[in-house]
C-alpha cells in the first residue's frame, strides 16, 4: 500500500487518527493517515471497495445509494451494477440537493446545439421516493467510514486494534465546496451523526473538521507537483478544480508558506459545466448522427456513452482521428453510420463537439474570476481536470495571457 504524501517533519503530538471524506457529485473517496508521536505521518487512500476488482486500485467510488423502497442496499460500484435493474432506484448526484441557492442559478449549459441564451435552474435528479437527503447522506457517508474502517485493519499492523483504541477520538475532515457555508456544514454534522460515525452534535463539534476543495487542491498540488517554485510569499493564483458535475475557480494570495496560509482574493466562480456535460454533449451529437439509423434508441445511445465515458473521454485529446466506442454485438452493423460489429467510430470533430459547450463554460469562468487580473499560475486539479483536451484547450488560452497552467501528476 503506498503513501500519497509523507511528511518529512516528525509527529508530536498525541496518538491517533484522521480520516478525510470527499462525497463528490459523481465519484468519492476516502483517504486517512495514522499519526505516532515520533513518527513521520503519511497519507494513505482507500483503494479496496466492494464490488471493485481486487487488482483494479482505485481509489475513487461511484457516489450512488441503490434502494429497494427505503431501504439501502448498495453502494458505490456495487449500486452502479444496479443502476438499470428495476427492483432498485439509485440516488445519484444528490449533492447537488445540497448546493446553495447560489450555486444553483443559470450555470447549467443549455441542451446542446440550441439557441436558449436566458439562464435556466441547473437540472437536478429526484431523490428516490420517501428517502431523505439527510438519510442518502448518512448512508453513504457510513459506508466510506466503514469500508476505511476495514481497510485501515487490514493493512496497517495491528490495525484492528488501534482504531478500537482510538475510536472515540479519530478526527473527521470533511471537503466542500468553496461555495458551501455555514448550513451546509451543519447539515454534514447531522449527517455524520446520523451515520453512527460520531456520537453526538457536541462530539461532532469536537472532532469534524472542513476544508474547501481549493484550499485541499493546493495541499495536494504542493505534494504532486515536480515543483513548487509556483508558490511563492504573496503571490496570487487561480486554482481551477473541474469536477463531475461543477468547476470552481477561486482566486488566492499566499500569505505564507510555512506554516501554508491562504487569502481568498474575491468569491470564487461556479459552473456547472463538469464531466457529465461533456457525456451530455456526446449524447447529442450521437442523436443527431444517428437518427436515421436503427442504433439511435435511446439503450444503445446509454451503451455508447457509457463506452465513452469509461475511455475515450478520458484520453482524447483533440488529435486522435478516429475514436472508437464499444456498445453492442456481433451483429449490429450499420456502415452508413460507422457501425460495425457493435462498435461505432467518431471523427475527432464529433468527440471535440462533445466537450466545445462545456469547455466554453469552463474558459469564461475563469476569464470572469480574473476580471483583468494578471497572475503567473493557474492550478488545474479534479477529475475532469485530468481531461487532455481540457488541458489543452486552457493551456492554449492561458498561454497567450502570460500565465502558466500547473497540472498535478498524480490523479486526483
Amino acid at each position: 500500500m503506498t503513501a500519497i504524501y509523507k511528511s518529512d517533519t516528525k509527529y508530536n503530538g498525541e496518538e491517533n487518527i484522521v480520516v478525510a471524506l470527499d462525497v463528490g457529485t459523481t465519484h468519492s473517496a476516502c483517504s486517512f493517515s495514522y499519526l505516532y508521536p515520533g513518527d513521520y505521518p503519511d497519507v494513505r487512500s482507500v483503494i479496496k471497495w466492494p464490488g471493485q476488482a481486487d487488482a483494479s486500485g482505485d481509489s475513487k467510488i461511484p457516489t450512488f445509494v441503490a434502494y429497494q423502497g427505503r431501504q439501502p442496499k448498495f453502494f458505490g460500484a456495487e449500486a452502479r451494477e444496479v443502476i438499470d435493474d428495476p427492483q432498485y432506484i439509485v440516488a445519484k448526484w444528490f449533492k447537488l440537493h445540497l448546493h446553495p441557492d447560489s450555486m444553483k442559478i443559470a450555470d447549467a449549459p443549455p441542451a446542446y446545439g440550441s439557441n436558449i441564451v436566458t439562464p435556466a435552474k441547473i437540472e437536478v435528479p429526484p431523490l428516490p421516493e420517501g428517502v431523505t437527503l439527510l438519510e442518502i447522506y448518512a448512508s453513504f457517508i457510513g459506508y466510506m467510514y466503514e469500508t476505511t474502517q476495514r481497510f485501515f485493519a487490514e493493512n496497517t499492523p495491528n490495525g484492528a486494534q488501534i482504531w478500537n483504541r482510538l475510536a472515540s477520538k479519530i478526527v473527521i475532515v470533511l471537503c466542500t465546496p468553496n461555495g458551501w457555508d455555514m448550513a451546509q456544514q451543519a447539515f454534514l454534522r447531522n449527517a455524520t451523526v446520523k451515520a453512527g460515525v460520531v456520537r453526538s452534535p457536541e462530539d461532532a463539534e469536537l472532532r469534524i473538521e472542513f476544508i474547501t476543495e481549493g484550499e485541499a487542491s493546493v495541499h495536494y498540488a504542493l505534494a504532486h507537483t515536480k515543483t513548487s517554485t509556483w508558490l511563492t510569499k504573496n503571490a496570487m493564483f487561480a486554482v481551477t478544480d473541474a469536477g463531475g458535475s461543477t468547476v470552481d475557480s477561486t482566486l488566492y494570495e499566499c500569505k505564507s508558506t510555512s506554516p501554508l496560509s491562504l487569502e481568498e482574493v474575491c468569491e470564487s466562480e461556479c459552473v456547472q459545466a463538469g464531466g457529465v456535460f461533456v457525456d451530455r454533449g456526446l449524447q447529442t451529437v450521437l442523436e443527431q448522427k444517428l437518427k436515421d439509423s436503427d442504433f439511435g434508441d435511446p439503450e444503445s445511445i446509454v451503451e455508447m456513452v457509457r463506452s465513452f465515458e469509461k475511455k475515450t473521454k478520458r484520453i482524447f485529446d483533440g488529435t486522435q482521428t478516429t475514436n472508437i466506442l464499444d456498445f453492442g454485438g456481433s451483429r449490429d452493423n450499420d456502415r452508413a453510420h460507422g457501425i460495425l460489429k457493435g462498435k461505432i467510430t467518431l471523427s475527432k470533430e464529433e468527440v471535440g463537439r462533445s466537450f466545445d459547450d462545456v469547455i466554453a463554460r469552463v474558459m469564461e469562468s475563469c476569464l470572469k474570476l480574473l476580471h483583468g487580473r494578471k497572475i503567473k499560475h493557474l492550478l488545474l486539479v479534479g477529475g475532469f481536470g485530468e481531461s487532455p483536451f481540457l488541458r489543452k484547450r486552457l493551456i492554449e488560452m492561458f498561454g497567450r495571457l502570460g500565465t502558466e497552467v500547473v497540472t498535478v501528476e498524480e490523479p486526483s
